[in-house]
């Protein structure tokens, strides 16, 4: 062998040891075997982004307030105005208008949007479609594919005529699959006193994204489902039917489909459709309603729950529901979904009395752990095998949060200074405004942070602070005031995205406010460079924002 062949073999092989071909090259560097591949740099670069703002020195700086007499949305560092005509990026030092587009009609009004972002490693047709994108959908029944950048149509699809309304977008497979539903058709007053029946509920159109495709439109007919449905959804490949008596049926959307499907269409292309002629997707024709469900399709699993709440997650698959009776409002049973068993302390209840209940849903971070909020308590919760039974899983205590109140806030009996004894005639609720309540839990995917927004109010003025948590132990890493006065009654948002936290209020008569926090550090010198474990690559601070040093 020569020389040189002998070099590039030991090249190759402290490359990639093991490695025999590029397929399996591609692999390993995909989940981030190698130290130089540029998702290790970022998990790192992440790593050094929550130390960082973690420390006491890091503060969160209000950098910009607005109000709005419409809704205003977030999404990815984005903040949309005015019914998504007027788009902020939130990146920048202080925020700034990316587009602004003339005031819509209100036949041209938004009714839902997502944002699509491009899947890595996926060759697509068009080079506007491995930049970021908005899918909104009209008032009337346009699906536009936006560019997130500058508002502009990438694509226009007529989904139907006046014979449905069409109002929700939701992810299927989130990025893969979306769905778009109409509201539940119901006939007009005169309609039902002249004896016309409706027997269609809702529609639901199914699209594959990026690119576009059309997989199906089908309809929820209460002679195959039932007079009482009062909701219908499409995740994870599952379709979720609801009950005004509180019970949920599952079934699989994929058998249905290919159970039920008359004929495919492709965006674009003419059909002939029980005598109409046009083009799928234009208007006046639209999409055809080509899934039609003509028996009950074969029940995947069912189940009744109060108010039709219904969760699946955890490892092995559990579920959680409430009993199907009002009396057990804020109880919550944790069950194996392979043989409906109620788990080893499986009932969780937290027996608040308070205004707003107690909530709890599967962690996001897919952890398979469970996250039960109270007014003054946070618990997580964590599956586990029983003992010497292995095919019983328990219910254990991770770690739980609790909020800083006073232990004598709520005495009964007190005793003023002449030395009369007050005997309280009522207690105080467990969410009482005057006491520290939990109103908000989230999970920072990228920083591993678990959220908390917590909310105490001294007469009209309340004061909420968002506090970090160590996503795997609990404990309290850091806790940002914020400025503006928090008021109870109005519905708020609050988004953690890395070094940005933003605030949306809601106040009466449809007045909304946005605030925008940015992370600085406090330091003395501006322009001054830290390396950090004599790493390579540094972060650099300029201004109170961070960058990445190369």
């Amino acid at each position: 062998m020569c020389p040189q062949a002998a070099a590039g073999g030991r090249r190759a092989a402290s490359r990639a040891p093991g490695a025999h071909n590029v397929c399996r090259l591609l692999t390993r560097r995909a989940h981030g075997f190698y130290a130089r591949d540029a998702g290790v740099a970022h998990r790192k670069n992440l790593g050094l982004l929550r130390k960082i703002l973690c420390q006491e020195s890091t503060k969160f700086k209000n950098v910009w307030t607005t109000h709005s007499a419409s809704p205003i949305a977030y999404e990815r560092g984005r903040i949309y105005l005015d019914n998504y005509q007027c788009c902020i990026s939130s990146i920048a030092q202080e925020p700034r208008i990316l587009y602004q587009k003339p005031k819509c009609s209100k036949s041209e009004k938004i009714e839902d949007a997502l944002l699509l972002e491009c899947p890595l490693g996926e060759m697509l047709p068009s080079p506007s479609d491995y930049k970021s994108s908005l899918i909104v959908l009209t008032v009337q029944n346009w699906l536009l594919r936006l560019s997130a950048d500058s508002g502009e149509i990438l694509e226009k699809i007529y989904l139907a005529g006046s014979c449905c309304k069409f109002r929700y977008l939701s992810w299927d497979t989130p990025q893969e699959v979306m769905v778009v539903k109409s509201a539940q058709n119901k006939l007009p007053a005169a309609a039902r006193q002249a004896g016309i029946q409706q027997s269609v509920l809702f529609y639901l159109a199914v699209f594959q994204v990026l690119p576009l495709s059309f997989i199906g439109m089908l309809e929820i007919n209460k002679k195959i489902f039932g007079n009482s449905v009062t909701d219908v959804a499409v995740s994870n490949g599952i379709l979720i039917v609801m009950y005004s008596v509180g019970l949920v049926r599952l079934y699989n959307f994929q058998a249905i489909s290919e159970q039920f499907m008359e004929q495919p269409f492709d965006l674009g292309h003419e059909f002939n459709w029980n005598g109409q002629v046009g083009v799928v997707g234009k208007y006046p024709f639209g999409l055809p309603c080509n899934i039609k469900i003509t028996d009950t399709p074969p029940l995947l699993f069912e189940a009744s729950s109060l108010e039709n709440a219904f969760q699946i997650g955890g490892y092995p698959w559990h579920y959680i529901i409430t009993p199907n009776k009002k009396k057990h409002k804020g109880v919550f049973h944790i069950c194996s979904l392979k043989d409906n068993a109620l788990a080893k302390n499986g009932i969780q209840d937290m027996k608040c009395c308070s205004l707003e209940p107690d909530w709890i849903y599967f962690h996001p971070d897919m952890s398979g752990r469970i996250i039960h909020v109270g007014p003054n308590l946070i618990k997580v919760l964590k599956l586990k095998e029983v003992k010497n039974n292995t095919d019983q899983m328990e219910i254990a205590e991770d770690f739980t949060i609790v909020a800083n109140r006073e232990n004598s806030v709520n005495n009964a009996v007190t005793v003023t200074a002449s030395g009369r004894v007050v005997k309280k005639r009522f207690n105080l609720l467990d969410d009482d405004p005057e006491q520290e309540t939990f109103k908000i839990v989230d999970y920072e995917d990228e920083l591993d942070l678990l959220s908390t927004v917590a909310v105490t109010q001294i007469g009209a003025d309340g004061r909420a602070h968002l506090d970090f948590h160590c996503n795997e132990h609990g404990i309290l890493l850091k806790s940002i005031p914020l400025l503006e006065s928090w008021d109870v009654t109005y519905s708020h948002e609050v988004y953690f995205d890395k070094d940005l936290v933003l605030h949306i209020e809601q106040k009466p008569n449809r007045r909304f406010s946005c605030y925008v926090y940015q992370m600085v550090c406090d330091t003395a010198k501006d322009d001054e460079c830290s390396s950090h474990e004599k790493t390579e690559r540094v972060l650099c601070k300029k201004g109170g924002r961070i960058f990445e040093c190369i």
